[in-house]
């Protein structure tokens, strides 16, 4: 089995990760200077990795990419753990990959798995001399010591720059071509690609939204009837029959939601969340205690549950007082800013000027709330919150709380203040174009300027180089040199159970 499940998974998989290098001067590179990036190759395809280096306009990249015995050599050298056609997760073993369950896609590791063992591939490279070793770039040497990974050592020199994952370009295009393209059937997404190109948070999320969208449909066909249809002396009826429809179908969304979350997590494979793994050990530990208090037979009983109590309502005194100060921020600072922008949109009289009016608001409300949500991560680390799951639900109430309140004060005081439906319908027709619009110019246009402005920078500096010919244009020709120059993104600020491509 070993043999047959290594010629079937031996061939090379495509250029996956990419190290950034500083660019010298082709008279440097050709120089002694060189040494040290040689060595950091050679070292790389000993470790049975494939790469291949590209001179950009930037920066000089190091592709690498691996033959799936290698990816699997390496899972097998950190013990990782894969679930099995039997149902168990049993430490993984190159000459039984026969016996592991593959991917959707078909690929016997998922992207992170991949990733995983790409890091220990090449941060793995260790001097296993018994001396140092000078190495040298730019004019400068470095002591490569014993037992010291080759990279880390390079990154601390300033030698490495970045290290990121690079696009698949055949499964980049495909999901192009039968999701973003796709307007046949706008409501349908490849989940499955979705989650072995970018992971369970991404797919999770797409998957949510797609169903999301679908259902609106319902909602969206009684909320037109009601306004285009004349039910006469049955029209009192109608905005309550609304009401409660809409109350139903949230909770029926809710229900049916839950049930396909949980057949996406058990379809691809995912049974438990971080939280429970820890959770878990909690208990596991929690019962050794017990059985330790068992062994001295509760001498001190008393003394501990009262220990215990004063924790717990220290604890809820200080989520009380963090609260209280959330609340009093929003009364201090955005009250004052509320007031100003109720009465600078009555005295505005050109609807133009309302508008822009609504766009400053709105920029504003997004800072207070990223400085609001910033507030309460550093206030929760003050907290004596009992596991990640109360830490996460305190973070959950005053994020929400914040959001709820910096977004809709202002409607709540516009309704109570001057008491007509008519303009608080304009107020909110305004707010809901000018959001979608700022959405729409944070989402793509920022990002966009952002990589249009570091390519400007690489090719202007290119230009102005001493060797560069004169009056030869400069572009960046290589797909990696456009992928390092866009911005990164990062679905998590945490080290979650599953991630994405991108989040690593």
């Amino acid at each position: 089995m070993g043999a047959e499940g290594e010629g079937a998974v031996e061939e090379a998989t495509g250029f996956e990760v990419c190290i950034v290098l500083p660019k010298l001067s082709r008279a440097a590179a050709t120089g002694p200077t060189e040494d040290c990036v040689a060595r950091l190759v050679r070292e790389l395809e000993g470790a049975g990795l494939l790469v291949e280096r590209v001179r950009g306009v930037p920066a000089e990249f190091i592709k690498l990419a691996a033959p799936m015995g290698t990816l699997g050599r390496a899972a097998a050298d950190m013990q990782m753990k894969k679930l099995t056609y039997i149902g168990m997760e049993l430490q993984f073993q190159w000459d039984q990959v026969a016996a592991f369950v593959r991917q959707p896609d078909g690929s016997l590791f998922s992207w992170r798995e991949r990733y995983c063992c790409f890091r220990y591939l090449i941060y793995g490279i260790v001097n296993k001399t018994n001396s140092e070793i000078a190495i040298k770039f730019d004019g400068k040497e470095f002591h490569w010591k014993q037992s010291e990974s080759l990279l880390t050592m390079l990154e601390a020199e300033g030698v490495v720059k970045r290290i990121f994952p690079l696009h698949d370009e055949i499964k980049r295009k495909q999901l192009l071509r039968n999701w973003a393209l796709n307007w046949l059937d706008f409501t349908w997404q490849p989940i499955d690609e979705i989650y072995s190109y970018f992971g369970t948070k991404i797919a999770t999320y797409f998957a949510f939204l797609g169903m999301y969208t679908r259902w609106l449909f319902f909602p969206a066909v009684f909320g037109l009837t009601t306004q285009l249809i004349d039910f006469g002396s049955l029209q009192w009826l109608v905005l309550p029959a609304f009401f409660i429809f809409v109350i139903s179908w949230a909770v029926f969304f809710l229900q049916f939601w839950k049930r396909k979350n949980s057949a996406l997590l058990a379809r691809w494979g995912i049974n438990c969340s971080l939280s429970e793994y820890k959770n878990l050990g909690i208990e596991l530990s929690s019962l050794s205690d017990s059985l330790t208090v068992e062994e001295k037979k509760f001498c001190d009983v008393s003394a501990e549950k009262s220990k215990l109590q004063r924790n717990e309502w220290f604890g809820v005194l200080l989520r009380i007082r963090n609260n209280a100060i959330i609340v009093l921020a929003i009364i201090c600072l955005q009250l004052p800013f509320e007031l100003a922008y109720a009465h600078l949109y009555e005295i505005t009289e050109t609807e133009a000027m309302k508008y822009l009016l609504t766009a400053v608001y709105l920029v504003a409300i997004q800072y207070y709330t990223r400085i609001g949500g910033k507030v309460s991560v550093n206030l929760i680390k003050y907290e004596n919150n009992q596991g990640e799951e109360s830490s996460s639900a305190s973070l959950v109430y005053k994020v929400f709380g914040l959001y709820f309140m910096q977004s809709y004060i202002g409607l709540f005081y516009h309704a109570s203040l001057y008491r007509d439906i008519l303009a608080l319908r304009q107020v909110l027709i305004q707010r809901l174009i000018v959001s979608q619009v700022l959405e729409n110019l944070i989402e793509n246009s920022i990002p966009y300027l952002k990589y249009s402005y570091k390519k400007y920078i690489a090719v202007h500096k290119k230009k102005h180089e001493k060797e560069s010919p004169v009056g030869r244009s400069v572009r960046l020709s290589t797909r990696v040199e456009k992928e390092y120059l866009k911005p990164s993104y990062t679905a998590s600020i945490g080290a979650e159970l599953e991630d994405g491509l991108f989040d690593v």
